[in-house]
């Protein structure tokens, strides 16, 4: 048996071939697994719980239908979709885990974030993700009407974008840092935890890293991205594989 570990699927109505990969996925693979667990960013925008989306609603019956076969189903909250809340995770079956959470993967413990609390060189970002996980600002956002919680998602998603395309088209070397996670904030997070495997997603830069960390060996694995072609992490007693779909 194996437990499977995906991230940055981005699911979007405009890409509907890659959740038709996702829940063929769920299908084929999903429902034999030991577990399954998804470090965020499953949809690329997430403006509560009442969206009606069809994807958020195939999806839904998708991992259902996994966690109805015996399967756990663990979510960890992204930057694009840390709105999901506690009456989605219901409808699909899945358990909301803490970022960072540890668990106990085949007698190892294991460190699991979506990572961007890794990418610490990127100031403006964190000041932003701190402003929209306080509990008063999530109130008020979702107090507002459907139709103007989906145009900010819409305006935030281009401000991204733009703030990407400004950068990269600077010091391309200073894109590629601050996009990435922070080697000083990984090797601290490692040893606060006191954990030797850390698993993640977020960058897009899917690896497994070996470490020196306070003169112990570790490792850090780094989720692809499913914009291109679906990835996976296949975890079981023997070791870990990091697979295109």
């Amino acid at each position: 048996m194996t437990t499977l570990f995906v991230s940055d699927l981005h699911l979007d109505p405009a890409r509907p071939q890659v959740t038709e990969l996702f829940l063929r996925f769920l299908r084929d693979e999903g429902r034999r697994a030991d577990a399954l667990y998804i470090l965020g960013d499953l949809f690329e925008a997430w403006v509560g719980d009442d969206d009606p989306s069809e994807a958020g609603q195939s999806v839904a019956a998708g991992v259902r239908a996994v966690a109805d076969a015996g399967v756990p189903v663990y979510f960890i909250h992204g930057n694009r979709d840390f709105l999901v809340g506690p009456d989605y995770a219901r409808r699909a079956g899945m358990r909301l885990l803490p970022d960072p959470a540890v668990v106990a993967l085949y007698g190892e413990p294991v460190l699991l974030m979506h990572g961007d609390l890794l990418c610490t060189d990127d100031t403006a970002y964190q000041a932003f993700r701190a402003q929209t996980r306080d509990p008063a600002w999530r109130q008020r956002f979702l107090a507002q009407p459907l139709a103007a919680r989906q145009a900010f998602a819409a305006q935030a998603r281009e401000a991204s974008m733009a703030r990407q395309r400004e950068m990269m088209a600077g010091d391309r070397g200073t894109f590629e840092t601050v996009t990435d996670v922070a080697p000083a904030t990984v090797e601290a997070t490692l040893v606060r935890f006191g954990v030797s495997t850390l698993i993640h997603g977020h960058t897009h830069r899917p690896a497994i890293h070996a470490l020196q960390v306070a003169a112990r060996p570790c490792r850090r694995i780094v989720l692809g991205d499913w914009y291109e072609q679906g990835s996976v992490l296949r975890v079981d007693a023997d070791g870990m594989r990091l697979d295109a779909l």
